[in-house]
């Protein structure tokens, strides 16, 4: 079992041109690829696209082996299939690497300079707003160096920017990876700074409000479906702009992941009553509200409905379609998911796997959700679109299942399984995995005859090490990482060890002074030691 599990780590990260000289030692390190480099927009014209329009000459390779409505429909059916069908293997995979992705260009329409939008500004002060200009034009610049230049800006500073550039600005601060509390301030005092200034807002700048009002955290309570309500009222009742079925959207993804399902209802009603259509965004939220409501059976009624719909299925889709399943408590279901995603993805030549950057993958949604609305009277052009999605496996699909088994089953040789399974389709361990393996073993660990023991959790934990030496990008300490580590440690081998380890950990984290609070607080809970510092 040993083995079984460290070799599953090693080809989760390992390049297949590299197999041959791994060792399975329980004591070895395994290595990791580095994911590839980031490229610029500005430098890189094919990463600016996303997918180009399906062409008219000739068939796409990826409809080779082309794949019905009916089909897709049937997918998610566990009972569709006879039980004799075998699992795919893919020991003699070839995939590798990240195929580019052509489509749209999304640099910023920001208009140059006129002479006229600078003449407010000391002489001094024009190299800053021509540094703000400069960062609007170029998409890889990122939300907060933006956010700091404005900020550079003398107050009071939006009064100073052209209409273009105040609408280009918000909408670079609404582009992020992550919405917390960090971005949303961000984000919101831009917005007010504008109100205050008498500027319009349109009704895309308010629902992006809304959106980082009510995801500002991961876990959605009371106070943020409130915060949403609340600027939803402004939007409508102050500023005058009617919401559109994004707005809507948000509000109904808002309401569902708090758990109000009666609130969710209602704003469907209003959509309706509004003559509001349900696009791509919405459909994928219907899936999974009814897994959040325990409704197996609705799952599968909203993904036939998506597919009826003329929607595009894609990984995404899919995976909402996993995690719906998982939380309704049909695990065998979504495992079927799982197969049917590796065996269609395995008799499609030609199609490209998931995009792995998350601006990327963003575009990608957006532009199959403009496709499907645009190819539903040309269902030859929306079937060759569709035949170019993968429906592989990706970073996702593995992080839904490794963190039921981490958090609920305690099965070490499945994720050991969907460890190994990830090095087909390209994708590289990141630090949400190890954080997911730390929480195993403090759930799992410290319990006679656990598969989690402490000899694994080592191994786990030099591996660690040794991908912060590399520099591995995505993988970093912080303080839940750290958190989780401690409590495996605490469970699997007992004070001293855990405390070597918090050393380890602070020698390459430096934590401010309310982090450091918080894991000293779970330490002297852990052990019962007062001064850890």
């Amino acid at each position: 079992m040993d083995n079984v599990f460290i070799g599953a780590l090693v080809k989760a990260a390992s390049c297949r041109q590299h197999a041959s000289s791994r060792t399975s030692s329980t004591t070895s390190p395994f290595k990791f690829h580095r994911p590839r480099r980031r490229q610029t927009l500005a430098t890189s014209k094919r990463d600016r696209a996303l997918h180009a329009p399906p062409s008219d000459s000739g068939q796409s390779e990826a409809a080779s082996a082309e794949t019905t409505r009916e089909e897709y429909e049937n997918l998610i059916d566990y009972y569709h299939e006879t039980h004799d069908e075998q699992r795919v293997s893919f020991e003699d995979s070839t995939t590798c690497g990240l195929p580019h992705l052509e489509g749209e260009d999304t640099q910023s329409e920001v208009k140059a300079l006129a002479s006229g939008e600078v003449e407010g500004y000391a002489k001094d002060e024009i190299p800053i707003f021509e540094k703000l200009v400069h960062a609007l034009n170029d998409e890889s610049v990122a939300a907060e160096n933006i956010y700091e230049l404005y900020q550079d800006l003398p107050l009071p500073r939006v009064t100073y920017l052209s209409e273009d550039l105040r609408h280009s600005l918000l909408r670079r601060l609404s582009i992020v990876k992550r919405k917390n509390q960090e971005t949303m301030l961000r984000y919101l005092s831009v917005m007010d700074d504008m109100k205050a200034a008498g500027h319009k807002l349109t009704s895309g700048e308010w629902s992006s409000a809304i959106a980082f009002a009510g995801r500002c955290i991961t876990r959605v309570t009371a106070a943020q479906v409130e915060s949403a309500l609340l600027i939803w009222k402004k939007m409508e009742l102050v500023a005058n702009f009617k919401g559109t079925n994004v707005t809507f959207n948000i509000l109904f993804d808002i309401a569902t992941k708090a758990g109000k399902f009666v609130l969710a209802e209602m704003i469907l009603k209003e959509m309706k009553a509004r003559g509001l259509a349900l696009n791509r965004f919405a459909r994928v939220g219907l899936i999974y509200y009814h897994g959040l409501k325990g409704d197996g059976d609705g799952v599968r009624k909203a993904y036939r409905d998506f597919v009826q719909a003329g929607e595009i299925v894609d990984t995404v889709a899919l995976n909402c379609v996993v995690a719906s399943l998982i939380r309704a408590g049909e695990l065998p279901a979504a495992d079927h998911v799982y197969e049917r995603m590796k065996r269609m993805h395995a008799r499609r030549t030609g199609t490209r796997l998931p995009p792995r950057n998350w601006k990327r993958s963003r575009e990608l949604g957006r532009m199959l959700n403009r496709a499907a609305k645009n190819y539903r009277r040309d269902p030859e052009k929306r079937q060759r679109l569709q035949d170019e999605q993968s429906l592989a496996p990706n970073l996702h699909t593995f992080s839904i299942f490794v963190d039921h088994h981490v958090t609920r089953t305690g099965e070490l040789q499945r994720v050991a399984t969907l460890l190994h399974e990830m090095q087909f389709f390209d994708v590289a361990l990141d630090g949400s995995m190890f954080l997911k393996l730390f929480k195993g073993f403090a759930t799992h660990g410290g319990i006679r005859y656990s598969s989690w023991t402490t000899a694994r959790l080592e191994s786990v934990w030099v591996s660690f090490q040794n991908v912060l030496e590399e520099e591995i990008e995505d993988i970093r300490v912080g303080k839940w990482i750290s958190i989780w580590a401690l409590r495996a440690f605490t469970k699997c081998c007992g004070k001293e060890r855990t405390l070597q380890i918090w050393e380890e950990l602070k020698s390459r984290w430096k934590p401010d002074a309310s982090e450091s609070g918080i894991i000293n607080g779970i330490l002297h809970k852990l052990l019962k030691i007062r001064d850890f510092d």
